[in-house]
């Protein structure tokens, strides 16, 4: 038996404390997706600037995908504990800029800084993870940081109405800093990782490039027709420019040794879909949940923490159909239809979206949300798990990157397409409601554009005509961009229900929900999926298919305990049942089920494997090998070992019986010591 891969990780009590630090760490970069929302609208009122609110959200989103990769590879090559510390360190120092930012230029250009470590936070967090924990109890410890992402959603747009209102918007960047400082001492004290350093070929320009043609697109969809007229010199220049950097992407992607994007992915007709999709849903759900607040807020007269509440029912249905629709194709193995239905019904919430007023009760907002959330939950969950389903192990890890990597770039196009369009119609609404009328002194339409405290100082025969023009502002981009949504609806028709691996299960929180793209090997990805041995459930299937396939009718902990006397030689079955966490009683039934077939004997307290009960343990074994390498599918060949060599080698070991669970008085444990009787006492 291989004992690779027991011996570099901790006893699991020794990882609770880094694991928390971690999870601190995860929760600074998720809460800062959703907390500053619902703060959006009083900081604006604050700072003025109204037509670059969604600058705040583009900043951090373009510096955070742009980043990510370049964490993750360095990560690998230079150690993670240094390179996650200094992520917490920029992230802090982001937020402490950003509470102290006197205009929006500041605020924005400090999310950016903000940005680039919340990036490192969501990738090292999740692969610090995977150096502290074996792969088979990667699920549960994975698990925390997927409900830590799921109770963000829910919190963050609560968190950020409370500090608002009750403190001030400043607060909402604030907050970070004695949570980032309780992280960084809990990892200087207890975060101690193996040496497992990679060396990469880091694509810096490759990097570089795509951030940069990100940047120029969203310049494009953010400035043009707005600051600068569509045939301006500056939006001639900026497509040009976008033009170029693009086409030397491609030719650099063509030659780097670990492109950060490689173009052969395209060539997998279900990626290429994805990504359009992915992009679309990015597109849609970031780019609502910046302007809804606002919609609130100002059309609704809503508080800043109320806004937090009515924002839930969308939360509560993105996470609800996320979680389901995964399930479901997890165990069914049938797919298609969630991508198609969660199209179909994001383009139905946003037209839902569009019709909402100043007038619209709260259940009627309520219930759009919800539907909204609905919508984007089906679908956001499958796209990673098909991409997954597509490509050839060595692609595993870079298609996952690949597909959240559109879902992000989508996330900056389209808050700044929003932005654009809200700024626009805002603009010639209020000219409308307010052509011919006289305002008071101080209060201008361009004052009610930048600044929407202007209208508790318009006289109440003006105020519904200017609600109304911020209402008809905000909705009319939820229309702009159901066509986009169609478009998508109808690409998810041509995605080719291929049939799932045995390994391909539903994505954890992060890769689902992330605002930047998830980042990880093919390895790390791979052993992702097969944590699902570390479950209860899953521990039982696996060993009730090793059964099956060795061709005995054994109970699950029979063969669960045969492996592990197999190992580790004399074994105490009620001592291992209570180091392991196994129920007694099914320990208690294996014994009794080996003992009366004759496979081990009991020598006092210890039970040692008979002649046949050896037997029987090693066809376990080889039984054992065939099932791993079934639930690898394709991704694994022997004839080609990867580093999938090694996780096979863990997992196998993990299965027939962990150092970690090695009895404290058994044998010498290396399984092969012979029996000293065949017949039990």
């Amino acid at each position: 038996m291989s004992d690779a891969g027991a011996g570099p990780y901790p006893r699991t009590g020794s990882v609770l404390v880094p694991i928390g630090a971690l999870l601190l760490g995860m929760l600074l970069a998720a809460l800062d997706q959703t907390i500053v929302s619902t703060a959006l609208p009083t900081i604006v009122s604050d700072l003025g600037g109204l037509e670059h609110l969604s600058w705040v959200v583009t900043a951090y989103l373009l510096a955070s995908t742009a980043a990510t990769p370049l964490w993750g590879k360095l990560g690998d090559q230079y150690g993670r504990k240094k390179l996650f510390q200094a992520a917490i360190v920029i992230f802090l120092i982001g937020s402490a800029l950003c509470g102290l930012a006197q205009d929006m230029p500041q605020l924005i250009a400090y999310r950016a800084v903000q940005g680039l470590g919340g990036g490192g936070l969501m990738v090292l967090s999740m692969a610090i993870v995977g150096d502290l924990v074996s792969p088979r109890e990667r699920g549960r410890y994975q698990g925390l940081f997927g409900a830590v992402f799921g109770a963000t959603s829910v919190l963050g747009p609560l968190l950020g109405g409370v500090f608002t209102q009750q403190l001030n918007w400043r607060w909402v960047f604030y907050i970070n800093l004695p949570v980032g400082v309780v992280a960084l001492v809990a990892i200087a004290a207890a975060l101690h990782i193996p040496a497992r350093g990679r060396r990469h070929t880091i694509d810096y320009l490759g990097t570089f490039l795509i951030a940069s043609v990100a940047t120029c697109l969203v310049l494009l969809a953010s400035l043009g027709g707005t600051t600068w007229a569509w045939g301006s010199p500056q939006v001639i220049g900026l497509a040009v420019l976008g033009a170029v950097l693009a086409a030397a992407f491609v030719a650099v992607e063509r030659r780097a040794r670990e492109p950060v994007l490689p173009l052969k992915l395209f060539r997998v007709r279900t990626f290429a879909l994805s990504a359009v999709i992915s992009f679309v849903v990015g597109f849609a759900m970031f780019g609502a949940m910046t302007y809804l607040p606002t919609f609130l807020q100002v059309v609704h007269g809503i508080t800043p923490t109320m806004s937090g509440v009515h924002m839930l029912p969308m939360v509560f249905g993105l996470l609800l159909s996320s979680t389901v629709s995964g399930q479901i194709v997890s165990r069914t193995g049938r797919w298609k239809v969630f991508p198609v239905a969660g199209t179909g019904v994001t383009a139905i919430g946003l037209l839902m979206l569009h019709r909402l007023d100043e007038h619209s009760s709260t259940v009627a907002i309520s219930l759009t949300f919800l539907v909204f959330g609905l919508g984007l939950g089906l679908v956001m969950q499958v796209l990673v798990l098909i991409v997954q389903n597509a490509v050839p192990y060595e692609d595993l890890g870079v298609a996952t990157s690949g597909a959240t990597f559109f879902r992000s770039i989508g996330a900056s196009f389209g808050v700044a397409i929003f932005g654009t369009v809200f700024a626009n119609r805002l603009a010639t609404a209020l000219a409308s409601a307010l052509h011919g009328k006289a305002l008071p002194p101080g209060v201008s339409v361009h004052s009610l554009q930048t600044d929407p405290r202007g209208i508790a100082h318009l006289p109440p025969t003006l105020r519904p005509g200017v609600l109304h023009a911020y209402a008809s502002a905000i909705t009319d981009v939820f229309l702009y961009a159901a066509p986009v949504a169609v478009a998508a609806f109808i690409l998810a028709w041509f995605l080719r229900e291929d049939r799932l691996r045995g390994s391909v299960t539903a994505p954890d929180t992060t890769e689902t929900l992330a605002s930047n793209p998830v980042e990880r090997t093919s390895y790390e990805e791979a052993a992702r999926a097969l944590s699902v041995l570390g479950t209860r459930e899953g521990r039982r299937q696996i060993y009730l298919q090793i059964t099956e396939r060795a061709g005995y009718d054994l109970y699950p902990a029979s063969s669960w305990l045969l492996l592990r006397i197999y190992r580790h030689g004399p074994t105490d079955p009620a001592e291992m049942a209570e180091r392991v966490g196994v129920s007694l009683r099914a320990v208690t039934a294996a014994v009794r089920q080996i003992e009366e077939r004759r496979l081990a004997a009991r020598y006092g307290l210890p039970m040692e494997l008979t002649a046949g009960g050896r037997e029987v343990a090693e066809r376990l074994s080889r039984a054992r090998e065939e099932s791993l390498a079934e639930l690898l599918g394709d991704w694994w060949d022997p004839a080609h070992p990867t580093d999938l060599g090694q996780l096979m080698a863990e997992l196998g070991a993990e299965l027939c019986g962990s150092d970690a669970e090695r009895p404290r008085n058994g044998g010498p444990g290396n399984g092969h010591t012979p029996p000293r009787n065949p017949e039990p006492v």
